[in-house]
């Protein structure tokens, strides 16, 4: 039985950030090989080195006590993950018991059609779906094995289930970006907002990442053309800035880790499958908490491993992308840190 101490002291890193939003990527693994995220031949960690349900959410309750007020789970998909509504339903005592305010997920909404009501009996409000174009050969093409009406049901599903839906879009250069002005129009319509990103330089893909490359200023300064952009004061928790689009009414958000990064508000953390915590997206530096976690039922050692986490935690990240760089900031997969 896992011991639990008083309510410890928020998680401050060295340059005087609170950490108080965890990202979990529960699988490695997903039902999708989206080009810019993955290999087309992915070689997945073996089931038996992935942390139980039941270890996840005992890692998650114990940042819960050291003050994340955000969880979001991830993968990989984290749908796909067997019995993964176990966990779901575990946490949401947190919820209930008003020491957790949000309970969240992102997903690539190909198993929302079956789980939409579920998440949200279990406190799930809002979702973020990842979707690039709404262009179903297109589709095909940059998530390998995805179905876009498969995809467009399981929004369906969710908004009828009463969760708020947040769609994703990673911007593709000489791919996606004559759909960008459709998609807000999409969205907005049926009262999504939409957050653009940049591409991310994780993890050896076919191809080269500066070949897919879309600075999101000249995405902006393109939209503005289409509508009037006014700055917005809405966050949601995570990295995205946001406009309001004032002929539609809907918000529009933008992810630039390359053009402008956003590390120095950075308060989150991203723990694995494997129970290696990232203190940074696009940094190697980790700490294993599986071991801690197996080795007593008291958490007290596993509260030290955060503890010297969260002093390592960096500044920033240096992500580059341009010709003359050829490698990845960082080898690991987008699918193992979850974003």
């Amino acid at each position: 039985m896992t011991t639990h101490s008083p309510l410890s002291a928020p998680m401050i890193d060295p340059f005087g950030r609170a950490v108080s939003y965890l990202r979990v990527s529960v699988t490695d693994r997903c039902d999708f090989r989206c080009a810019y995220c993955m290999s087309e031949n992915m070689t997945f960690l073996p089931k038996a080195d992935l942390l139980s349900l039941e270890e996840l959410d005992r890692l998650c309750s114990a940042f819960v006590e050291r003050g994340v007020k955000k969880l979001r789970i991830t993968g990989g998909e984290p749908l796909v993950r067997r019995d993964i509504m176990t966990l779901f339903r575990g946490l949401s005592r947190h919820l209930s018991a008003g020491a957790l305010e949000e309970l969240t997920v992102t997903t690539n909404g190909s198993q929302l059609a079956r789980l939409a009501g579920e998440l949200a009996d279990c406190g799930v409000k809002r979702i973020n779906v990842s979707l690039d174009t709404l262009d179903a050969e297109k589709f095909r093409a940059i998530t390998r094995w995805g179905a876009l009406d498969k995809v467009l049901a399981g929004i369906d599903a969710a908004q009828a289930a009463g969760l708020t839906v947040k769609i994703n879009a990673v911007a593709l250069k000489d791919f996606n970006e004559d759909e960008f002005v459709p998609m807000i129009r999409w969205a907005h319509g049926r009262d999504m907002d939409i957050t653009f990103i940049e591409v991310m330089p994780l993890g050896e893909i076919e191809g080269q990442r500066v070949d897919q490359y879309l600075p999101l200023r000249q995405v902006e300064a393109d939209l503005a053309g289409q509508f009037t952009l006014d700055a917005s004061t809405h966050r949601t928790g995570g990295p995205a800035r946001y406009v309001t689009a004032r002929e539609t009414g809907g918000r529009i958000g933008f992810i630039t880790p390359l053009t402008h990064n956003f590390c120095e508000s950075c308060n989150r953390v991203r723990l694995t499958c494997t129970g290696t915590l990232f203190m940074c997206l696009g940094q190697e530096d980790a700490v294993d908490l599986r071991k801690p976690l197996r080795a007593s039922e008291s958490n007290d050692a596993l509260m030290a491993a955060i503890d010297r986490a969260i002093a390592a935690k960096p500044k920033g990240h240096d992500f580059i992308i341009d010709r003359t760089t050829r490698q990845p900031a960082v080898s690991r997969h987008m699918s193992v840190t979850g974003g």
